[in-house]
């Protein structure tokens, strides 16, 4: 049993997030889910705690950081998983979509770094888990926006480990593959908005790109456990990558880049356009 470790996890609604609070609590750990409405949270535990969290209000931020300290008296692992995917050409894409997508990937994951990390300095160990993804080094047309937000999450938590590790923080940063979860379903919302785009004749391409993530996927249950085990470990490696493709796609991000241009390219259907 692991009662006296604490965990933060953000964006449990659904999908990764869920699931980890799920098997976090199931594993015996003091799990605090959170998520922008605490109804949607469904775990059925005595133990876990729902809190309501959205981390791009830094009031939210700080309310739900002081509830897990009052109830608890410490954090012990804080899991950065709140986020979504923004679809559409880059071109297209308005403004303030661009700034929500940016908001939440990456300014909320700053955002409830910085209030939980104090306490961990304080009590000199802790681990920060930010789930990043294979999008964020292997971008793909259609979703830029997405791919540079998860680029950004990994280029910080490269910055975090370096800077927490003197206080006995560790930074580890997730880059999971294809997930199951109503990830794609969320993605693929409001893409009809490109039937009037130069982008028009290849709207099929946009709406596969949106589902990607869903093809042939791991379970998010799966992911979990093995992440879970792996953040147990003895070695914990500063960079994890699970789930189905994600060794693929790594891979496949080495190639020379005008191959990668050109496969990708083609994949998404910019080879018709021309």
């Amino acid at each position: 049993m692991k009662k006296d470790t604490v965990v933060l996890i953000s964006g449990c609604s659904s999908g990764i997030g869920l699931a980890l609070a799920r098997e976090f609590d199931r594993r015996g750990y003091y799990v605090f889910a959170t998520a922008r409405r605490a109804s949607t949270v469904d775990i059925r535990s005595s133990r876990a705690d729902i809190s309501s969290l959205d981390v791009t209000n830094p009031k939210s931020i700080e309310m739900c950081v002081k509830h897990v300290m009052r109830q608890a008296g410490k954090i012990d692992i804080l899991i950065n998983n709140a986020g979504y995917a923004l679809m559409g050409p880059v071109v297209d894409l308005s403004m303030d979509d661009f700034r929500r997508q940016f908001d939440t990937n990456v300014t909320g994951l700053v955002g409830l770094t910085q209030a939980v990390a104090p306490h961990m300095i304080k009590q000199h160990s802790g681990t920060i888990v930010n789930i990043s993804s294979v999008s964020g080094f292997l971008t793909q047309p259609f979703s830029g926006a997405y791919c540079a937000s998860k680029a950004a999450v990994s280029s910080l938590s490269d910055a975090l480990r370096m800077e927490l590790a003197p206080f006995g923080v560790r930074v580890v940063t997730v880059q999971p593959g294809s997930i199951k979860s109503q990830f794609g379903e969320t993605a693929a919302k409001g893409l009809d908005r490109y039937e009037r785009s130069v982008y028009a004749p290849v709207k099929e391409f946009i709406e596969a790109r949106a589902m990607t993530s869903q093809q042939n996927p791991t379970t998010a249950e799966e992911f979990s456990k093995e992440l879970i085990t792996r953040l147990e470990g003895k070695k914990v490696p500063p960079v994890i990558r699970l789930g189905n493709d994600s060794l693929r796609l790594f891979l496949e991000s080495k190639l020379p880049l005008k191959t990668l241009d050109r496969m990708l390219s083609k994949r998404f259907g910019l080879d018709r356009l021309k």
